[in-house]
């Protein structure tokens, strides 16, 4: 705000020290009129950028002239360089004032019209009131002038407001009328600022919260919602007046366990919580936290709501859990392979438990995720386990999860498993043949009545996941062997598919060779040479017990040392075991590790990719054969 009005004798030492700066800066103090008036566009920038002090001040201003009318005097308002951006007053002295080019556009500035009320409050910072001689132009003896600067929020001067009058009208009240409205002005511009922050803040704060991807509830100390953010709406499946205005416990039935424990101990954090909507489940991950008044009591808690498998998913997302390939991903011509693909896609969209059945190195995996993408569930999440890589220890917790503390080793809070990672989407269980016995009555369970239970926990989760299985084994001699469930086979072979091997698709084999020539030259950086006809020929009359895998790797060696391996291209025999007749010379391996590396290699190639039936050849266990392929980077 402006600062007080000044004493008389302050009064005296201000007027002359304003006489000083006008000799200084060369005003002419027989001028008969102001040495700066603008108009046009210069003067509508400046009544345009003053917009809103105009708009402010011009009812206070039409206040002020309501009590002077008829008394022989002028309002007018100027900016905060001195410029006159409004006025109004009496028709008389407005002409005379005119005349002497004090108008809409005049600077009234010390530099431009010497000593006067306005240009002098302005330099001052405070409130002025002069008469006749005591401004410095002769022509405006006959004024008397009172002006009060007009502050901004902040404190700066953004305006000043003057009465202006014959002198022999002088009045000292006059000043004090003037310095009130101006603080008027001052106050009401306050308000709108305040006004302007708070509404600002609030789109701020409406913006953010309608942004974030939970949803967000305020609910009073009577337990009634009283404001929700967009995502509220979408999560809980409702319109704003089902929302607001109603009782929290008709999405938060333990409302009052959750206001029990904000009241008692201040904070509800990380809790779970499964709200039932119509015929359908979901869990929530639920943080609450108290609003209290100045006086501290409490008188309203914000509940904030995360969706576990919006979590779920985007941890899919990052993890690389999802599915990349679709049926345009998969190379080939062949009868065979088109009579597969054209029976998977018809099946896609169907619910039923899919087995695919296949030879190692086949794509089983690449057929499962073209499947998942081809189906109404393909922006959902696809998760793939192989039952054979996992110990058999840790395979329940693998699948169901476990809850915090249900064994040393637990992980705090917890950890979900793969059927609810894969909640609403689907999960690929990959070398099914190998899931222990022990775990095959689970899984059926799990089929038969959708839920899971985590180890460690009394509360079922209720789950919606179509699944599809894979294996190289034949499962019907595995039940007969005693160790596969028939009951489970059943469950399990509601949609089989069979791939058929590479050697029974020999059509297939060129554009595969094309393919992984063209896909491996561009990851390696290398150029390549075609390759010539007889190499085809040999490449297609080669069986590939490994498969598509095996033609794969093949080709990257082809890519990488710039020939075929003509000796390990001829044909080996069906039963397990190795071909003596390689050398370490042929194949530069000159120490043991080298060996051993081929040795392990070979032998999966010949077991057709089966990895249990290689340890067993090579006499180690499943584990060590992994941890092995792993030190090797061998590639399956």
């Amino acid at each position: 705000m402006s600062k007080k009005i000044p004493h008389p004798s302050d009064l005296h030492n201000i007027i002359a020290n304003s006489h000083n700066r006008c000799i200084s800066l060369g005003v002419d103090k027989y001028m008969d009129q102001p040495e700066t008036i603008i108009s046009g566009h210069v003067l509508q920038q400046v009544l345009e950028s003053n917009k809103l002090l105009i708009s402010i001040a011009a009812p206070f201003m039409n206040l002020l002239y309501g009590f002077l009318k008829g008394t022989g005097f002028l309002v007018d308002l100027t900016d905060e360089h001195g410029y006159i951006i409004a006025i109004i007053g009496d028709r008389d002295i407005m002409d005379r004032a005119d005349a002497m080019g004090m108008k809409l556009g005049t600077d009234m500035s010390e530099k431009s019209c010497g000593t006067n009320s306005i240009g002098t409050a302005l330099f001052e910072k405070q409130a002025i009131q002069m008469a006749a001689a005591q401004h410095f132009i002769e022509i405006y003896h006959i004024w008397t002038c009172s002006s009060a600067p007009i502050t901004d929020e902040k404190g700066k001067i953004i305006g000043c407001l003057n009465i202006t009058g014959l002198h022999e009208l002088v009045h000292p009240h006059t000043l004090g009328f003037v310095h009130a409205t101006a603080e008027s002005i001052e106050h009401e511009i306050r308000s709108i600022r305040s006004k302007e922050r708070l509404w600002h803040a609030n789109q701020l704060n409406s913006t953010i919260m309608n942004a974030i991807d939970l949803a967000i509830l305020t609910i009073d100390h009577h337990g009634t919602i009283t404001n929700a953010n967009k995502k509220s709406f979408e999560m809980f499946a409702c319109r704003e007046d089902e929302l607001l205005g109603h009782p929290a416990k008709t999405i938060l039935e333990n409302w009052s366990h959750v206001f029990r424990m904000i009241e008692e101990n201040g904070i509800y954090n990380d809790e779970e919580y499964v709200n039932q909507q119509s015929d359908s489940k979901r869990k929530f991950n639920i943080n609450a936290y108290p609003i209290k008044d100045i006086g501290n009591k409490l008188i309203a808690i914000v509940v904030v709501f995360k969706d576990m498998q919006n979590v779920y998913k985007l941890v899919n997302k990052y993890s690389g859990q999802n599915a990349h390939y679709t049926f345009d991903s998969i190379v080939g011509r062949s009868a065979q392979l088109g009579e597969v693909m054209a029976y998977a896609k018809s099946v896609a969209n169907i619910s039923s438990t899919i087995i695919i059945q296949g030879e190692s190195g086949v794509g089983k995996e690449i057929l499962a995720q073209s499947i998942h993408n081809e189906s109404n569930r393909r922006n959902e999440p696809f998760i793939a386990i192989s039952c054979g890589s996992i110990p058999k220890n840790l395979i329940e917790s693998e699948l169901f999860g476990y809850e915090e503390g249900s064994f040393t080793s637990a992980r705090r809070g917890g950890m979900p498993g793969k059927f609810e990672l894969a909640n609403n989407g689907t999960i690929f269980l990959d070398e099914i043949g190998e899931m222990p016995l022990d775990m095959q009555i689970n899984l059926l369970r799990v089929l038969q009545e959708k839920i899971v239970t985590r180890i460690g926990s009394i509360k079922s989760m209720p789950i919606n996941v179509r699944v599809i299985v894979a294996t190289n084994k034949n499962l019907y001699q595995e039940v007969i062997k005693g160790n596969f469930r028939e009951d489970l086979y059943y469950r399990l072979n509601v949609i089989p598919i069979t791939i058929p091997p590479l050697r029974e698709r020999k059509g297939d084999i060129r554009l595969l060779v094309d393919h992984f020539l063209t896909l491996k030259s561009q990851k390696l950086g290398r150029i390549v040479t075609p390759l010539k006809e007889s190499e085809y020929a040999m490449l297609e009359e080669y069986e590939w017990p490994g498969n598509i895998r095996e033609l794969e790797n093949r080709i990257e060696n082809y890519v990488v040392v710039g020939k075929l391996p003509v000796d390990t291209l001829k044909n080996h025999a069906r039963e397990t075991g190795f071909d003596t007749k390689y050398n370490c010379y042929t194949y530069n391996m000159n120490t043991l590790a080298d060996w051993e590396k081929k040795a392990i290699q070979e032998c999966i190639i010949q077991c057709r990719g089966n990895i249990s039936k290689a340890a067993a050849v090579l006499k180690i266990d499943r584990s060590t054969m992994y941890k092995k392929i792993k030190a090797y980077s061998i590639i399956l």
